[in-house]
């Protein structure tokens, strides 16, 4: 007998969400989900909530492969989406609300969204987008605040009178693995936001590996028994695909809606939370909030990404009892790709200080490079800069309807993170520089691009240059290099009146406003005539500090 070219399906084989459901509310129906002090419910309870929106979803409409965007917080109404719309067959949007209005309003037409769940604190936004959202044929709205009947002509229902009116048992259908369960945007450098989208596959991968990186990492590890609390927003790159990962272990998860540092430290304290992950913008909340110190944070566990972990924030976290380590991704990936390790035993507090702010060192199924121009890699020799480099099951197929950008990111046979590394024989990757010209503050990009294109609206300014600088709080923030027309004046106050009024125009978000304005003499320049930006940064990364 010969073996066959493929073998027969059974049920089982597939990998979809609805694997991580069944284990979750099958192998651990106790175990608890908490939003903030509002709400408490076991797994089981859980399920049976799931499966009411689910058919209520279905019974309004919502289809094979539909969109539904979600606008909401941490909260455990977000968190049933995450598992009810893949496995009803839809497709969950979560929006990153920190967009502009313009590019919310962009992407959700992009996406082609059929359904938009909304929590009341958005009720705002989504009446101001009206008629821009050409897609959406109904809103659910979720919160404790009265919503709208309609908005623009088209229905507003709330979500827990869907459940009583239209919730009980689904029949889940039974979904390929390879069909697309969410898909999300990332801002880029240049231009409008980039879609990518990944399927069960990809997600439950992502999730199984990231979990099994974790869980095997030295005096960092995840474990049973430890209580987790999601920070990560869930509009940001599946809340880092942790709400899929956690449960698969049973663990008792927090959710605390709104990122507020006190209310996180009260839930921290009062749960017994001691495990989280998140941008180090929010590990700096957590520790420098008024009145933080009350806290007792001796062994809470954190691993940050979305950013470099400073060394002098890791110092103030380890001296408050956390162990603090760092991780590094991106949307296209998953995100996650590599998490630190450390060793068993305890180094030289500088060595290990040094190994817990590198980027870590790739999770399985990860294959990581970091390459020179022509994707050969570079030296293991920690000094070698070259591009990061990878492949994965989880990095995202194309960006969605962009194959111009999707055949620049994959080339030589690896996708091309853009970002700028060294690595080590022991495996360690460390990201020393980006060559996207974009500033990460507080966890999320802005695009120097887009504020010099309105900077050079005014009349006087001849060249300008937005660049990355180094911040306490915020990990980086914006300043603005301008070089004015020859005789020509150029007033900080009128160009922050124009960067206001796009603000106004819901082109940009108003945390994208630069934190200083600078008007220099001249800008230096590469061989090729543009700006050189390296040489800026490294004149003027420590002048919000100066």
């Amino acid at each position: 007998m010969t073996l066959p070219e493929k073998v027969p399906f059974r049920p089982g084989y597939e990998l979809t969400i609805r694997r991580i459901y069944d284990q979750m509310t099958s192998q651990y129906p106790d175990s608890e989900i908490i939003y903030r002090d509002k709400v408490r419910y076991t797994y089981k309870e859980f399920g049976e909530r799931v499966e009411k929106i689910a058919a209520a979803l279905s019974t309004l409409g919502v289809k094979h492969l539909d969109k539904v965007a979600t606008l909401d917080w941490n909260t455990h109404w977000h968190y049933e989406l995450y598992m009810a719309v893949p496995m009803m067959s839809a497709v969950i949007h979560p929006v990153n609300i920190r967009l502009a209005p313009k590019e919310i309003a962009y992407v959700m037409n992009h996406a082609e969204d059929k359904v938009a769940v909304v929590n009341t604190d958005f009720t705002k936004l989504v009446q101001l987008l009206g008629d821009e959202l050409k897609t959406v044929e109904r809103y659910i709205f979720i919160g404790d605040d009265g919503h709208p009947d309609s908005i623009a002509g088209k229905p507003a229902n709330n979500y827990e009178d869907l459940l009583r009116e239209y919730g009980g048992k689904f029949e889940w259908p039974t979904v390929d693995e390879n069909q697309v369960a969410g898909m999300g945007y990332t801002s880029g450098t240049t231009g409008l936001p980039k879609g990518v989208y990944h399927t069960h596959r990809q997600q439950v991968l992502h999730a199984l590996m990231g979990l099994l990186h974790i869980t095997a990492a030295p005096r960092v590890s995840l474990s049973k028994g430890e209580v987790f609390m999601h920070i990560v927003p869930m509009f940001h790159v599946w809340s880092w695909g942790l709400p899929y990962a956690v449960p698969m272990i049973g663990l008792k998860q927090v959710y605390p809606g709104k990122l507020d540092p006190i209310v996180m430290l009260d839930l921290i304290t009062k749960e017994k939370v001691t495990y989280a992950a998140g941008v180090p913008t929010i590990l700096y909340m957590l520790l420098t909030a008024p009145g933080s110190e009350n806290y007792d944070l001796t062994g809470f566990k954190f691993v940050v990404g979305g950013g470099a972990l400073p060394k002098g924030l890791a110092k103030l976290a380890l001296a408050r009892g956390i162990d603090v380590i760092s991780g590094y991704g991106l949307t296209e990936t998953a995100p996650i790709l590599t998490i630190v390790h450390l060793p068993r035993e305890k180094l030289d507090p500088e060595k290990e200080l040094d190994l817990r702010t590198r980027t870590g060192i790739p999770v399985p199924l990860v294959d990581l490079i970091v390459a020179d121009e022509n994707c050969n890699p570079v030296p293991k020799d920690g000094k070698t800069m070259g591009e990061i480099l990878v492949r994965t099951p989880w990095v995202a197929y194309e960006y969605y309807k962009d194959p111009e950008r999707t055949e620049s990111a994959w080339r030589c046979g690896w996708f091309h993170t853009g970002d700028i590394a060294v690595w080590y024989t022991d495996g360690f990757v460390k990201i020393v520089d980006r060559d996207k010209d974009v500033i990460k503050s507080g966890g999320e990009w802005i695009s120097s691009l887009r504020l010099e294109d309105i900077i050079s609206r005014h009349p006087g300014v001849g060249q300008v240059a937005v660049i990355a600088a180094r911040h306490e709080k915020w990990g980086e923030r914006p300043v603005a290099l301008i070089v004015p027309k020859p005789g020509s004046s150029v007033a900080q106050e009128d160009v922050m009146g124009i960067l206001k009024k796009a603000v106004e125009e819901g082109e940009i978000p108003k945390w994208w406003l630069p934190d200083k304005i600078l008007i220099v003499d001249e800008l230096p320049l590469t061989s090729v005539g543009k700006v050189n930006k390296r040489v800026l940064r490294g004149k003027y990364s420590d002048i919000l500090s100066g």
